[in-house]
């Protein structure tokens, strides 16, 4: 029986086209053509002043903090439920992230966990559109104004996503993207910082470049020990091509959902991504989390998935839960103070949700599911 992978990209002659001439043609005065075209196009789609494609979204997060001024003494408010690269990046430049429980419904960061987390020593906060979801940007936004708060919307995973007619990533001081291998648009390893703000445009520009200034006239003139953070021609030319496809990639991500929906939606007990009021998501990842009388945990399902030739992802662990994070002494309290990640992560379940899907596929996925699960 053929097994099905959990993620895989949708790679046409265009692509394949673009990234040839990248390899032919994208050297010496021409290295830079297709990542600056690709920045141009980016914050086009996004509506925003800038753009800065960089090796990852790891490596977006954290010329974020550096530009922000964030270091040691200062925390970073992130939600539980996301993969550490959200958080790493605090780490890196000396500060201390501080976890928040999610909401239930989205599973994004809970703006009334996020304004509870707040000290005197908080200085950003990193919402996280969760599987292609959104989180309650405005309210977010509302604490953070009121509390003179950064914030970095990590949107690796909701490339398209809307919220009110806004595209996700563009809601924040700064806004961070993904191009994985496992993401809606790839550029197999990639990421993308935007911003509307041009001081922080500048500063980043510089800390990715060895902390050379764009505008010095020698070559080789460093002005502070900075980072090397840059995308290659072969990868920018691969997220143009897929960026030009941005709609059909968007749509067909809608369509394997509705796939899922039709066969589980009328299943009891079992909760699929949710699309609230004026969101669009884009279903990155279509996921299941079953309620009581249905659970087994997430990494029985996922054994018993594999041997009958499906691949799943487990939900996020909490951060709070991870051996990375036991310095901070925060595991004991965690589950009290944060239900609903605690409640959700023991569970849930990534189901193959790759652009190789189709509704055979999916219906296999399902009765699998079905069979594995408890009635």
């Amino acid at each position: 029986m053929e097994f099905i992978p959990v993620a895989g990209p949708w790679i046409t002659q265009k692509e394949i086209e673009y990234v040839a001439d990248a390899a032919a043609h994208g050297w010496y005065e021409n290295a830079d053509a297709y990542p600056r075209r690709f920045e141009r196009a980016f914050a086009e789609y996004l509506g925003v002043r800038f753009a800065v494609c960089l090796p990852s979204c790891t490596s977006a997060i954290h010329l974020s903090l550096l530009a922000l001024g964030v270091g040691p003494g200062d925390e970073v408010v992130v939600p539980e439920i996301t993969w550490i690269a959200s958080a790493a990046p605090v780490s890196y430049v000396g500060a201390t992230p501080v976890f928040a429980d999610v909401d239930r419904r989205t599973w994004c960061l809970s703006p009334e966990s996020f304004e509870r987390s707040i000290t005197p020593r908080t200085r950003a906060v990193i919402p996280v559109d969760l599987y292609g979801g959104v989180a309650d940007l405005p309210a977010i936004r509302e604490v953070a104004a009121r509390r003179g708060i950064a914030i970095v919307e990590d949107a690796a995973q909701a490339i398209g996503s809307e919220l009110l007619g806004r595209k996700a990533g563009a809601f924040g001081d700064i806004g961070v993207f993904s191009f994985h291998g496992s993401k809606t648009v790839t550029t197999g390893e990639g990421g993308m910082l935007v911003t509307d703000r041009e001081d922080l445009y500048r500063r980043v520009l510089v800390l990715r470049d060895h902390g050379r200034r764009p505008d010095e006239p020698r070559m080789f003139w460093n002005e502070e020990v900075a980072h090397k953070y840059k995308m290659s021609a072969l990868q920018a030319a691969l997220g143009v091509a897929q960026l030009e496809r941005i709609e059909e990639l968007l749509a067909r991500k809608r369509e394997i959902f509705e796939w899922y929906r039709a066969e589980l939606g009328p299943e009891p007990g079992l909760e699929l991504n949710f699309e609230g009021p004026g969101v669009k998501n884009t279903y990155w990842m279509v996921t299941v989390v079953p309620g009581e009388g249905r659970r087994l945990p997430k990494e029985d399902v996922i054994a018993a998935m594999r041997t009958r030739g499906i691949a799943c992802r487990p939900y996020f662990y909490p951060l709070s839960s991870l051996p990375a994070y036991r310095h901070l002494g925060v595991a004991e309290s965690a589950p009290l103070r944060h239900p609903v990640s605690y409640d959700i992560a023991p569970w849930g379940v990534n189901l193959p949700s790759g652009f190789h899907m189709d509704p055979l596929k999916v219906k296999r996925v399902c009765d699998a599911l079905r069979e594995i699960l408890p009635r």
